[in-house]
């Protein structure tokens, strides 16, 4: 999977935050909704423009992320 089709950074949204494409839906907020303990199921139904895909890309940039920190300058 290529996260870049489904993150991106803009300065006008979240202050250049990692965000889902189309979306104001930090990487930041999807995370802290994992970790509450909140289910994929209730991530799509709660966010109707986020999809599964979207999800998935969230991880693999952080895996992308943790093997190079440079890399978030690259979205």
């Amino acid at each position: 999977m290529n996260w870049q089709d489904h993150i991106v950074s803009d300065n006008q949204v979240l202050l250049g935050k990692p965000t889902i494409k189309g979306t104001r839906i930090s990487v930041e907020l999807v995370l802290e909704l994992f970790s509450a303990g909140w289910t994929e199921k209730q991530i799509l139904e709660s966010y109707p423009t986020v999809t599964a895909e979207s999800l998935r890309a969230v991880f693999v940039y952080l895996k992308e992320f943790i093997k190079d920190p440079f890399c978030k300058f690259i979205l």
